[in-house]
């Protein structure tokens, strides 16, 4: 962390929807500086649970997680009338399927020959396949809670194995049932014609031969894209708590009292793309 490069606008906007949320964040996007602080005294009042007057690491990181779980089920809640058609509180696989592929399905002649056919064609085995690793008692019928490890898999252990087939199989063109170091890079660059490569690529290259493929066979399997995409020893809320103690901490004693979190206010709710809070004049769609 002592060699994080400065802040820049995009790191703080991380900053900002990890400690609050997307939702959040834009409102606060919305705020005086003034507004914006009196609100994040009261967060902080409510983080600080043991109610000692500091905030520690781990307060910070049971907050952050909080954050990330209530994003999660209002996502949930926000789409869940558009497939609980027969509205008992449950989503069958047959509801999803006809709310997603059912105009597919139902007009397979307009969908011939087309791309979307083909994503169609692929989706929907793949849907169904995670549907059913969500299910847990195989009723074909999803509760909120199966529903939501159907939406968010990376967030339910019973799920990992599916964000990682997945994974594989997006990656791996050539259907080897391996990523090789072409297939890795190719995930996140794509080549100009015959221009040369960004040293950040050959730095990727770099690391998927020293880190990545860890038997050094020249290719990933299931289990190194585990280790690379859920890394069993990397907390995202424990290192964004870590970050914002920090850069926050100006006694070093590593917690925060509250004048601390007001005085760099900016890093936990301020935003620099709105001139930290003082352009009223953009509407949510622009921020």
């Amino acid at each position: 962390l002592g060699e994080r490069p400065p802040e820049d606008n995009q790191s703080f906007q991380y900053d900002h929807e990890a400690f609050l949320g997307k939702e959040d964040s834009k409102t606060f996007d919305q705020l005086t500086s003034e507004e914006s602080k009196e609100r994040l005294g009261k967060i902080v009042d409510r983080i600080d649970s043991d109610g000692d007057g500091f905030v520690t690491t781990e307060e910070l990181k049971t907050w952050i997680k909080r954050v990330q779980k209530r994003y999660i089920y209002d996502n949930v809640a926000k789409v869940w009338k558009d497939y609980d058609r027969d509205k008992d509180d449950k989503i069958s696989w047959e509801e999803y399927k006809q709310a997603t592929y059912g105009y597919y399905l139902g007009n397979p002649a307009e969908f011939h020959d087309s791309s979307d056919h083909h994503t169609f064609k692929k989706m929907l085995p793949r849907d169904e396949r995670r549907f059913k690793a969500a299910d847990l008692n195989g009723d074909q019928t999803a509760t909120r809670e199966e529903f939501t490890a159907f939406l968010h898999p990376e967030e339910f252990e019973h799920m990992k194995e599916i964000v990682v087939l997945e994974t594989l199989e997006d990656i791996d063109k050539n259907g080897d049932g391996f990523v090789d170091q072409d297939e890795y890079i190719a995930d996140m660059f794509s080549h100009e014609e015959n221009g040369p490569e960004p040293d950040w690529v050959l730095s990727e290259r770099e690391q998927f031969s020293e880190f990545r493929d860890l038997n050094k066979d020249g290719k990933l399997d299931k289990d190194e894209i585990r280790h690379w995409i859920l890394p069993q020893d990397y907390d995202h809320a424990q290192a964004e708590a870590r970050h914002l103690v920090y850069e926050s901490d100006k006694n070093k004693d590593e917690k925060l009292t509250k004048e601390e979190i007001l005085e760099n206010w900016n890093m936990f709710v301020g935003s620099q793309a709105t001139n930290y809070g003082e352009d009223l004049t953009k509407n949510h769609d622009e921020l």
